[in-house]
């Protein structure tokens, strides 16, 4: 057997394609643009590359960006403030705070400051809650673009035996929630988890988020399955530098599961996605307009 490749960079690009449609009908319908506004304290790398990247799509979708760029040192006050000014304004739709944050400020505060409904990661203790109660809320967007993935491959999810590997707030919970409330039979697994091969084999959906890279040999896999890999690692190479890859072998896996998504190319570019997808969400939520199809969880 060889794995049907589900291709996230492909989906991404048909989602971004979705929203800048709806985008375009509720400027010329309604007079509205919505607004993203992003949060970067401090100078990592890797968060200024992500945060290049999202204004860019923002804008190429036909959103209004709105970037926030603030020294290391700013203090939680100022934040705060800043933060509430966005909370506010009705140019805002989305705010999202770019994390990690320097180590002074205190992340949950920061978090739990938002607005809820304008809280485009789904981080916000209040849209936990909601998420976790099967209530309408604001959805993780990386679980939210795994979910996307799973639904167009399956149609219906409904009675699937499905195991998350990690147990995180950004993703593993939220994605058993997820998984959960489209009636999926859904096992939570974690490193202390018995038996864990074993588990993972009766699994008709397997998501893998746990953040060590090739953890998952393709023996685990039961013939036919879905593997949706969400970890993104980066190894050396034999001949010399580095590789990305995911928490699945992806060549032992492939052989066996029914469907696949590779890394790099396969959740990574959904995230992003399903951030302006959720700022488009937060937007017509806000106007009492109806929500976009096919977006939400």
């Amino acid at each position: 057997m060889s794995a049907t490749i589900i291709d996230g960079k492909a989906f991404a690009a048909t989602v971004r394609g979705k929203v800048s449609d709806h985008v375009a009908a509720l400027k010329e319908q309604h007079g509205i643009t919505p607004g993203l506004a992003v949060v970067l304290v401090g100078e990592d790398p890797a968060s200024q590359v992500y945060v290049r990247s999202k204004g860019k799509l923002t804008v190429e979708v036909g959103m209004n960006s709105y970037e926030h760029k603030l020294d290391a040192d700013t203090s939680e006050a100022d934040l705060l403030a800043l933060i509430d000014r966005l909370n506010t304004d009705p140019a805002v739709h989305g705010i999202l705070v770019q994390l990690p944050l320097p180590g002074h400020l205190n992340s949950d505060l920061v978090i739990n400051s938002i607005d809820p409904s304008k809280d485009v990661d789904g981080f916000h203790i209040s849209n936990v809650g909601l998420l976790g109660t099967g209530q309408k809320s604001m959805v993780p967007c990386t679980p939210l673009g795994c979910l996307m993935m799973l639904r167009d491959h399956h149609g219906s999810l409904s009675g699937l035996d499905a195991v998350v590997l990690g147990r995180s707030n950004i993703v593993g919970k939220p994605m058993a929630q997820l998984l959960l409330g489209d009636s999926c039979t859904v096992t939570i697994a974690h490193s202390r988890t018995k038996d864990l091969p074993d588990v993972v084999r009766r699994a008709d959906i397997v998501v893998a988020a746990v953040g060590r890279p090739q953890m998952v040999p393709g023996d685990w896999i039961k013939p036919g399955a879905t593997v949706i890999d969400v970890g993104i690692n980066r190894i050396e190479k034999p001949e010399g530098g580095t590789r990305l890859v995911g928490d699945v072998d992806y060549a032992g896996a492939a052989e066996v599961a029914g469907a696949i998504t590779p890394v790099p190319g396969g959740v990574g570019p959904m995230t992003i996605a399903c951030l302006l997808a959720n700022t488009l969400t937060a937007c017509c939520r806000a106007n009492g307009l109806p929500e976009p199809d096919g977006l939400t969880a």
